[in-house]
């Protein structure tokens, strides 16, 4: 009997810390959608607030966490070199995959893209920082740093290759990324942090308040930007790609880094990489490059709105793993 109490006060335990975790999140996503259902945003202006997202507000974050940590402390190469090699197993996966299941192009351009590609920029820093605390955000702000200029260039690659007559541009592609303000962020922010160089404090004062309100209002506009009744009438190629992105893929990749011995905020932070939906860029950048659009949205909402019960699922499982 006292084994019974304990063994689901354990549980018990487990479903807190998880709560803790996810529920924020979400929260601020339906918070979102209840600012669309009540019409407080146009399209119009979504889509600036969601310019300004990207340009000043991941600039700042990223920005101030780089500067304020240290190589030492963020610096993790078992655990990029990981994510690297890890990214570059689902690609040729999800490729071969979906080149089996799928004949036309741009719907595989859609799915390849989506599997490959997390929302992990906005919901891997507020997950870490929900179980681990503000101190932990350098980890996965380093990962964001290499794995943002990789989910660009692959996505275009991937877009072009599959639309057919589509020319990809390494340079051009390069050229692009270093013109992201979140890789631009970073790299000043750890210019300055490797010179030692200090910022004065009523320059750093403003770029530590955007940064820290950037991940609630980037998912707040998240949720606002959902566009609920327009989820694909593909039902098969919409199925691969939400258990390929939140079931297959996290069971595989988070399986081997348990048994290579991944712990603690490393582990969650390949957690947000493999476990999180599919990235709320990868609509835009389909509908640029030519690609099924309306898939890869449907993709985005339905991802989103299931990763709710998925990620609260590997977040007890490995909670009670022992993991972190």
């Amino acid at each position: 009997m006292l084994l019974v109490f304990k063994g689901s006060e354990f549980m018990e335990q487990h479903f807190i810390v998880a709560i803790k975790a996810i529920i924020p999140l979400f929260l601020l996503i339906g918070m979102g959608i209840y600012v669309r259902w009540q019409k407080m945003l146009t399209d119009t202006e979504l889509q600036h607030v969601n310019a300004m997202i990207f340009r000043v507000f991941f600039f700042c974050m990223m920005f101030y966490n780089m500067y304020t940590t240290t190589i030492a402390t963020a610096l993790r190469p078992r655990l990029m070199m990981f994510t690297v090699a890890s990214l570059a197993v689902v690609l040729v996966m999800a490729t071969v995959v979906v080149c089996a299941l799928e004949k036309d192009n741009r719907s595989r351009g859609a799915i390849v893209q989506g599997l490959f590609r997390s929302n992990f920029v906005l919901l891997g820093l507020p997950l870490v920082e929900n179980i681990f605390g503000p101190e932990a955000v350098a980890v996965p702000t380093m990962m964001i740093a290499v794995i943002s200029p990789i989910y660009n260039i692959v996505s275009v690659f991937v877009l072009e290759t599959f639309r057919g007559g589509g020319h990809f541009s390494l340079l051009t592609s390069v050229k692009k990324v270093l013109k992201n303000p979140m890789i631009v962020g970073a790299i000043l922010g750890l210019f300055f942090m490797v010179t030692g160089i200090s910022v004065p404090e009523p320059v750093l004062k403003p770029v530590r308040q955007i940064a820290s309100c950037t991940s609630p209002v980037a998912l707040l506009i998240l949720g606002a930007s959902f566009r609920f009744g327009t989820v694909s009438k593909e039902k098969r190629d919409l199925a691969i790609l939400v258990l390929g992105r939140l079931v297959i893929i996290p069971a595989l990749a988070l399986g081997v880094a348990y048994h290579l011995g991944f712990r603690g905020v490393d582990f969650v932070t390949l957690l947000c990489v493999f476990a999180t939906p599919c990235a709320v860029a990868s609509f835009a950048m389909a509908q640029q490059l030519g690609s099924n659009a309306e898939l890869a949205g449907s993709g985005v909402v339905v991802t989103s709105a299931l990763s709710s019960v998925t990620l609260f699922f590997w977040v007890v499982l490995f909670k009670a793993l022992g993991v972190f």
